[in-house]
């Protein structure tokens, strides 16, 4: 019996672009987690006692250009050397889009694969056989998993690849697969990379993506770490995903339906907060909060918003003891309108809500703003350019959920003190 870590998508030391913009960010902390992330996997290997460690791409940021960020990758793999722990890597497109990647001198016990062919490495002591072929460039959009050889008979079959497989939301769709690809080449296992978050294609055989090791952004949420795969008698008996993250993501949805005021929604957004933490009270767990529902509520928030926003920071930290950091708030509640009751007066109000509902002509006023907008836009920094908090009137739901809240905004303030329900 033996046991293998299977990680991918380190990502080490990457940049978090944009993390200034964030008030009162735990910035070391987050710049950090990368490496936390890693010193854990190595000190999970050690005590495992397991027998080596496959890093299936992407240990690097594309664009790094700090050579302490190579250093301390060797280092940490030194640490396995000294345990008698082998490690076998594959490059993926970050990889290959570094030239300081290729200088970079790595302990013996580090075996990287070839970028210009499928390469195969015997372990004849383990009857192992690994198979991997790394990036050779950025963009890969063959199927390079078509050049792996077939299985080797009497050996334990690996594959190591970096692939989007049948393409996956937010990921470039480089080396393309499929499950029934993958599984005619008859390994037992298939160590796959790129994807950051964790999914478990097939389980005869196994053809796992084991998921980044450190959440980057809120758009990598939950449980990160990686795999550690025990083989007995020639044949995987157990997969288990091991967190290694030091920081959480998560986005908590507070549903404000029917609220009073913001003191109860603060009171709800604790209680949210606190569950969250619960569930991993030695973490860091960076929150977006988006509250959303009809309540009479909406018109006390929309109309102090940035002091609603700092007080549920401050209830957020107090309710975690500090492990919570609120990365932003959304303010997505609707104020509780009887639109046809407000539609049947006559008077400036009905003939607003008249105006709004002829969406035809607003929405070419929309697109007009948007024209106007373009040369603006593509002066925005890309990170901007491409969040979702980004300006895109070109999608017709984006523009009806704009004129729902310029509803929402307007109605309640030309009637402020009148019953709106």
């Amino acid at each position: 019996m033996f046991k293998f870590i299977h990680a991918a998508d380190l990502h080490l030391d990457s940049p978090l672009r944009g993390l200034a913009r964030y008030e009162g960010a735990p910035t070391e902390e987050l710049r950090g987690a990368t490496r936390q992330a890693l010193e854990g996997l190595i000190r999970i290997a050690i005590e495992e006692a397991v027998t080596f460690v496959l890093f299936a791409g992407d240990i690097y940021d594309g664009d790094w250009r700090d050579y302490n960020t190579g250093l301390f990758f060797g280092s940490q793999m030194s640490k396995l050397r000294q345990a008698g722990i082998k490690v076998f890597l594959i490059s993926g497109n970050h990889d290959a889009q570094s030239q300081i990647t290729k200088t970079i001198h790595l302990p013996e016990n580090v075996r990287q694969l070839s970028t210009r062919k499928a390469e195969t490495v015997r372990l004849d002591d383990l009857e192992v056989a690994i198979h991997g072929r790394g990036f050779s460039k950025r963009a890969v959009t063959e199927d390079i998993s078509e050049t792996y050889p077939a299985a080797m008979a009497g050996y334990f079959n690996i594959g190591m690849l970096h692939t989007s497989a049948t393409g996956r939301e937010g990921h470039e769709p480089y080396a393309p697969c499929t499950t029934s690809g993958l599984s005619a080449k008859g390994y037992d296992y298939w160590a796959l990379g790129h994807v950051h978050k964790r999914e478990v294609l097939c389980e005869d055989p196994w053809i796992v993506f084991s998921g980044n090791i450190q959440g980057r952004h809120i758009r990598e949420q939950g449980v990160k770490g990686c795999s550690i795969v025990t083989v007995k008698d020639s044949a995987v008996c157990n997969v288990e995903h091991r967190g290694l993250d030091v920081v959480r993501w998560h986005h908590v949805q507070v549903d404000a339906t029917d609220v009073q005021d913001g003191d109860e929604i603060l009171e709800k957004v604790g209680e949210a907060v606190q569950e969250k933490v619960e569930e991993d009270p030695v973490l860091l767990h960076a929150i977006r909060v988006t509250l959303h529902g009809r309540c009479n509520a909406h018109t006390e928030l929309q109309a102090q918003p940035d002091h609603w926003i700092n007080q549920i920071r401050a209830v957020a930290t107090d309710n975690s003891n500090g492990k919570a950091w609120i990365e932003k708030v959304k303010i997505q509640t609707k104020a509780k309108i009887d639109l046809e009751r407000i539609q049947a007066r006559e008077d400036a109000v009905s003939g607003l809500l008249q105006s709004l509902a002829s969406v035809d002509s607003m929405q070419k006023a929309l697109e007009a703003l948007e024209r106007e907008f373009t040369s603006l836009k593509n002066k925005l920094p890309v990170e901007l350019q491409g969040s979702d908090e980004a300006l895109n009137l070109d999608s017709p739901a984006k523009r009806e959920d704009m004129l729902a809240e310029v509803q929402q905004i307007l109605i309640p303030r030309f009637l402020s003190g009148e019953d709106l329900g």
